[in-house]
């Protein structure tokens, strides 16, 4: 599905990072390590790489990473693709400074428990998760993601699953976002930037 999805001409998700890690870039710092999970065609790892971290990127689509790494040249930074499938990949644990995990919804609330496991094993102490997703809302807004409401994120479902990590910022919103073909027009959204402590 997923190759069929990135094959199509230009990039599905646009080559602009996600507003939210635009808005969190002060987070991105040179020397940082970072993970990009469920990464695309590259516009959240290469925009790390371009803040200059050290940055490596993860995605189940040969297609999207073949995509990935042209940006990456296009852009002049360097980035550490790997083929991979969130349900089986191998947190190395305590490797990262930033993890981004942005938009990753096709997963369901048992696989995800999973992957939010491995997202908190893999930050390093005073490292920083980078969480943007859909709410449950969303599904009726049809403007992105899968429409499953099960696969989405609320407060309460965030504030339980990270409650070992200090919360610097937790908030759901609704709002407009142009990013490719694949999120565009308004959009239940939800937040969450937390510290491993």
């Amino acid at each position: 599905m997923w190759d069929d999805r990135f094959s199509e001409p230009g990039y599905f998700y646009g080559t602009e990072p996600s507003q939210f890690l635009k808005r969190e870039a002060h987070h991105l710092r040179p020397g940082r390590k970072g993970l990009s999970i469920a990464d695309g065609e590259g516009r959240n790892s290469v925009f790390m790489a371009e803040q200059g971290m050290e940055v490596t990127a993860m995605d189940g689509s040969e297609v999207a990473i073949e995509k990935a790494k042209k940006l990456a040249e296009e852009r002049g930074v360097q980035v550490d693709f790997k083929l991979g499938d969130l349900t089986t990949w191998e947190w190395e644990p305590e490797a990262y400074d930033i993890v981004a995990a942005i938009f990753f919804q096709f997963l369901g609330p048992e696989e995800r428990k999973e992957v939010f496991d491995g997202l908190r094993r893999s930050l390093r102490k005073g490292g920083i998760l980078l969480l943007h997703g859909y709410r449950p809302d969303q599904v009726d807004y049809g403007t992105g993601g899968p429409p499953n409401r099960e696969n989405m994120y609320t407060e309460t479902l965030l504030w339980e699953e990270f409650a070992s990590l200090e919360v610097l910022r937790l908030e759901a919103y609704d709002a407009e976002i142009h990013e490719g073909k694949g999120h565009d027009g308004m959009s239940a959204l939800i937040d969450l930037v937390a510290r491993k402590i």
